[in-house]
């Protein structure tokens, strides 16, 4: 039976206060706070992020398909997932595809995944669930988003959670949309899609997925419930009596509703805490409902992820401003920086530096050994002429050997702080830092590499590697 292998989270480094935002606009503002993305942050990096931690340490030759599902694509006409196996450094062979257009998404990538996995045998599947909220200014949106990431790795070996069973059903009706060319969601009353929308369809999910399985909601270890809306989830718990240990902390006051990636964010929690034979049901609905159902396996005991949802909820800076907050997301503009505009991206060198730019694959001497960063063809030590074997270098650990704090650079986020970085085992770089607190760096911090977008030049994205302190 096909179920999922691995997993693996993200959460931003950035939160603001709902009581900043409420506060600057005299609205009171709210309980707890959002993450938030940075400036250098799309939904294509946080969706690496996530899946580096859930395929840390893995071969992933056998990987046949990744899914990216996600209600904020940084290009609406290109393969954002392609981005994605580019950074991932996945097989050529992968079929790709993007899910977008509705908070559906992230668990239809998760169910997507898992049916092609378990169509291909020995093959597994990756999906990754990423999103950016932006909601208008003094809206509900707004205040409730927040930016996050998951990502799954499905296959039918080494299943630490199987899925048992699944449920989908699609409806019709006016609640939450958004039309070409426009930056925020518009919402109808929220009565009408409680009554007639959320509340009919997490009831017929939840029944059908149990019947579907042959099990009883007394068999349920964990319940998912992922609805935009905190009222609808509230209203369907106490329809169904659930017991409140069985219900699966959404984090609101510490994250937010982090669209198509909510489910898979609660998923993840679940499987962190889940014993062997433990079932978990989870139920995302929006323009109709998809329900998952899965049994943790012996296999559980011992799996470990990279990284827990709560060591991104610890590792945070939570100073933003609500005028910066606005002009990272574009909506408050700003004047440009006065300097010429960096020169837009090239398809042909992209593609011929695609591993380095993109999978941040360097080049080590086979004569002498030395690192060449960025790769060479000729040595930079003792002079060997197409002598090198690749190397990659993203997932090694790093710190800093110098670094300058630059107060005249222009940066969205400043100042900007420049390091000269030494890798373990050997290597070094050059590399601007991110997520960093310039007051607080020093020679000898740890850091680790993260994909992220330097500029957007010419309507085309320009990502590439920058380091921060380790989290």
């Amino acid at each position: 039976m096909a179920g999922i292998v691995s997993f693996g989270t993200y959460v931003p480094f950035h939160r603001i206060a709902r009581k900043t935002i409420g506060q600057t606009l005299g609205t009171g503002g709210g309980k707890g706070e959002r993450s938030v993305a940075a400036y250098d942050e799309d939904t294509v990096t946080m969706a690496v992020e996530a899946a580096r931690d859930c395929l840390r340490g893995r071969d992933t030759s056998a990987i046949s398909a990744l899914y990216f599902g996600t209600t904020e694509p940084p290009y609406f006409e290109k393969l954002n997932s392609a981005t994605i196996h580019a950074a991932l450094d996945l097989p050529a062979g992968v079929r790709c595809l993007d899910l977008t257009c509705s908070l559906r998404a992230g668990l239809g990538s998760l169910i997507g995944a898992c049916e092609a996995a378990a169509a291909s045998g020995s093959g597994q599947a990756l999906a990754a669930m990423s999103d950016i909220r932006i909601g208008a200014p003094e809206g509900a949106a707004e205040q409730a988003g927040g930016d996050a990431a998951a990502a799954f790795l499905l296959g039918r070996r080494d299943v630490i959670a199987e899925i048992e069973a699944t449920y989908s059903e699609t409806a019709e009706f006016l609640s939450t949309w958004r039309l070409p060319g426009e930056r925020f969601s518009k919402a109808w009353e929220e009565r009408f899609a409680l009554t007639q929308g959320w509340g009919p369809l997490l009831a017929n999910a939840a029944k059908g997925l149990l019947s579907r399985a042959g099990v009883a909601p007394g068999d349920l270890a964990a319940v998912v419930v992922d609805a935009a809306n905190a009222r609808a989830s509230a209203a369907f718990i106490a329809q169904m009596k659930l017991a409140p240990e069985l219900v699966v902390d959404p984090r609101l006051d510490v994250v937010g509703h982090s669209g198509a990636a909510h489910a898979g964010l609660l998923l993840a929690t679940a499987l962190e805490k889940a014993k062997p034979g433990d079932r978990i049901a989870v139920l995302s609905v929006s323009d109709g409902v998809d329900a998952v159902l899965l049994r943790a396996t012996d296999a559980i005991s011992s799996y470990r992820p990279a990284r827990t949802l709560d060591q991104w909820l610890v590792s945070k800076r939570s100073d933003l401003s609500y005028a910066r907050y606005l002009k990272w997301r574009g909506i408050l503009e700003t004047e440009p920086p006065r300097r010429p505009d960096p020169e837009r991206p090239a398809g042909p060198p992209s593609l011929r530096t695609h591993r380095w730019k993109y999978a941040f694959v360097s080049t080590q001497c086979e004569a002498c050994g030395t690192f060449q960063l960025p790769p060479q063809e000729v040595c930079v030590q003792c002079g060997a002429s197409h002598k090198m074997k690749q190397v990659a270098f993203a997932d090694r650990k790093a710190v800093i050997k110098t670094f300058a704090v630059d107060r005249l650079a222009f940066t969205p986020q400043p100042p900007m702080v420049v390091a000269v970085i030494d890798y373990e085992g050997g290597g070094r770089v050059q590399s601007e830092l991110t997520d960093v607190e310039p007051e607080k760096v020093k020679i000898g911090d740890p850091l680790e590499m993260t994909f992220r977008r330097l500029f957007t030049a010419g309507g085309i994205h320009n990502y590439f590697w920058k380091a921060r302190p380790a989290r």
